[in-house]
């Protein structure tokens, strides 16, 4: 816990989402995917990290089996994995917050912390997601901070 309070303190590593405008390229880059490769419940864009909860759409039940051109067995999906969502996620949100920044580089750390989460911690990892800025001591309500968002049929349960 000791390193989640350092970022929630903002104050070590680039700061890049500081900037508004960097901070709404991310911001919508979340949203582009909503839909389409997961259903986007909730995230929080601090000023060097960024929390995120979506459900991938990809799922066992809709995979389907087919042969590569070697004869191996494949997987085949309509939509994307997680490491293909974060890719992507990261990749376009890297690229268009290095341009508003005129800067090059690594953007983003390589790693990120993905977790699995259980039904029944669903609600408390919402909180503990919209709560980055208040724990930060940014904002009194989670609602205050711009770069927050929960799902509106979720909102009431937090």
């Amino acid at each position: 816990m000791k390193f989640e309070d350092v970022l929630h303190k903002a104050s070590t590593g680039p700061m890049w989402m500081r900037d508004e405008r960097v901070a709404e390229r991310v911001a919508d880059n979340l949203h582009r995917l909503d839909g389409d490769a997961y259903r986007l419940d909730a995230y929080c864009v601090m000023s060097n990290h960024v929390h995120t909860v979506f459900k991938p759409f990809l799922s066992e039940e809709e995979l389907h089996e087919a042969f590569d051109e070697d004869g191996h067995l494949v997987f085949i999906s309509t939509y994307p994995g997680l490491s293909q969502i974060m890719h992507s996620l990261k990749g376009r949100s890297a690229r268009e917050g290095n341009l508003v920044l005129s800067r090059t580089g690594r953007f983003w750390e390589h790693e990120s912390f993905d977790h699995v989460v259980r039904r029944e911690k669903f609600k408390a990892t919402l909180r503990y997601v919209l709560n980055n800025p208040v724990k930060a001591g940014l904002v009194k309500d989670w609602r205050e901070w711009r770069w927050s968002y929960c799902r509106s049929e979720l909102v009431d349960e937090q």
